[in-house]
């Protein structure tokens, strides 16, 4: 008895050892802010700290960039200089993300998003803008055509999130995985690093440099327990009758190596959204404006230019 109980001792103790070991703490946000947020500032809005880079001439036609699940404003380093040479663009963290961080009403929901991307145009002074969004801020921008159609110019959806997948069903939250759960509390290279690898046609892509800033996002303040709260509030709807609704001008851009969400679902939003085009993007993956800048945002500024 004393040996198996001195063994579950040293089997609980290397456990808790290798649990330490694992652990993962947030970075400080000051330390954080003074590397990304050198030229972008905060703003007060429905009770979030966010996180908005805003460039280009006041008076200029407004354009509205969201990044993707996991992501920050900086997924738009490359485009945004260039799109403020005529535009006004905005770039935010979205609610949960980056260094807006958790929003204090745990409140995750597309509908809250929607609120507050109305509430940040209502306070920077603009009434209509361009959307364009990747992923998880594709999807936010095509609910924006569809629910406040006079808000919302032009579109462009590259490789949007919104109809179902293994583990997404509609109307239905998903259950979070135990590895999800664990989130807050580690983040382990050999996990992280795949998964964001997976977003590249040509994972060389993924520098360094791009893997720590991914990584530091990830680190900021509470962000993984908010993207593990966000997890359990997702609630798909059937994407097909909102879609359907949507009378903006839209642009689909997708990397035909996509291997998050497949390039053969921009046949599906193509065939609902009136008028969308599609414009792929040959040996691509999931951030096209991140893996290929130039080539990627070459049919966006034809397309905002008709």
């Amino acid at each position: 008895m004393k040996l198996a109980a001195a063994a579950a001792l040293a089997a609980t103790a290397a456990f808790l050892a290798g649990a330490a070991a694992l652990y993962t703490h947030d970075k400080p946000r000051a330390a954080l802010e003074s590397i990304y947020a050198r030229d972008s500032g905060f703003a007060q809005v429905l009770g979030l700290r966010l996180h908005v880079r805003d460039t280009g001439a006041r008076d200029a036609p407004a354009i509205v960039l969201l990044h993707g699940f996991g992501s920050s404003l900086q997924t738009w380093n490359d485009w945004q200089p260039v799109l403020a040479r005529t535009n006004r663009v905005i770039s935010l963290d979205l609610p949960g993300f980056g260094l807006t961080g958790a929003d204090p009403s745990g409140d995750y929901t597309d509908a809250r998003a929607l609120a507050v991307l109305c509430a940040l145009m209502d306070q920077l002074g603009i009434q209509r803008a361009a959307f364009i969004g990747n992923s998880l801020g594709g999807k936010l921008a095509w609910l924006m055509a569809a629910e406040h159609p006079g808000r919302v110019t032009r579109l462009v959806l590259i490789s949007p999130d919104g109809f179902a997948s293994p583990g997404f069903e509609y109307n239905k939250t998903p259950d979070v995985p135990l590895a999800m759960r664990l989130l807050p509390f580690v983040l382990p290279g050999f996990m992280l690093r795949p998964s964001l690898a997976a977003a590249f046609a040509n994972p060389a892509k993924l520098t360094p440099a791009l893997y720590t800033r991914y990584r530091d996002m990830m680190l900021a303040p509470g962000v993984r327990a908010a993207i593990v709260a966000r997890l359990g509030q997702v609630m798909l709807r059937p994407p097909e009758p909102i879609l359907r609704r949507i009378t903006a001008p839209t642009l689909l851009l997708w990397g035909e190596r996509d291997a998050m969400i497949p390039f053969s679902n921009a046949a599906d939003y193509a065939g609902l959204i009136h008028h969308a085009r599609l414009a792929a993007l040959p040996g691509l993956g999931h951030v096209p404006q991140e893996e290929a800048p130039e080539i990627s945002l070459a049919p966006v500024l034809a397309f905002l230019a008709q």
